[in-house]
């Protein structure tokens, strides 16, 4: 029971990583229309949560806790995360995550990775700094990804909350409905191969990538 409180602070959407700065991408559905209400980004968050969570920041948590070295993920993941602001988003939370955790939840893979950072070898991605953390404190594996997937989907529903914006009330029922979307998407990176490591679809991709010239924004990403 040990590693459970400190899973609930690693997921607390209090952890100052500066999730909240990050629409990783629904914000340019926003701009064109695409996403107007509580209907229409629950579609979104369903694609998000079964495409690039699943192919991406779920299948390197799972690599690590399989042995992969966190600098082969590390390099994997920046290759993958083609627009450069989502990369950098997975970085700077990442970097932040590191520090956080080194304080309070510290281990020689932590010290490890964060020294890969440190000395240029690796970027520091959020969920490879998640995976660290919780391998550390022995969290099994299919509570690790259940976790971060659902700390991921509630930091994005509070920032469309804000953007659309949404009722409290809405927002709720988006993370409710999400839930089972989560748990599918943690089953499903269990049976994916090295193959399928970033088979994001390109309509993500390419609104993350318009977000940068977006003519007005509230997110970084």
């Amino acid at each position: 029971m040990t590693y459970q409180l400190a899973l609930q602070q690693l997921t607390d959407s209090a952890l100052p990583t500066g999730a909240f700065a990050h629409s990783l991408g629904f914000e340019t559905y926003i701009e064109r229309g695409l996403v107007r209400d509580e209907a229409s980004f629950g579609v979104w968050l369903g694609a998000f949560i079964s495409q690039q969570l699943t192919y991406s920041d779920a299948l390197a948590i799972r690599f690590h806790y399989e042995g992969v070295a966190v600098g082969e993920l590390d390099a994997l993941l920046t290759a993958q995360l083609l627009p450069r602001q989502v990369r950098e988003a997975s970085t700077k939370m990442g970097n932040r995550l590191l520090e956080i955790g080194s304080e309070i939840f510290p281990s020689p893979a932590l010290a490890e990775y964060r020294e890969l950072v440190a000395s240029g070898h690796a970027a520091g991605h959020q969920p490879l700094a998640f995976a660290v953390i919780a391998r550390s404190l022995d969290v099994p594996l299919p509570e690790v990804l259940v976790a971060y997937l659902f700390a991921t989907v509630t930091s994005l529903t509070q920032n469309a909350v804000r953007a659309i914006p949404l009722g409290q009330n809405a927002g709720q029922r988006l993370l409710r409905k999400a839930a089972d979307d989560v748990a599918a998407a943690a089953v499903r990176a269990g049976h994916l191969t090295p193959d399928d490591f970033g088979a994001v679809s390109p309509g993500l991709e390419i609104s993350q990538m318009r977000h940068e010239r977006q003519r007005a924004r509230m997110f970084m990403s």
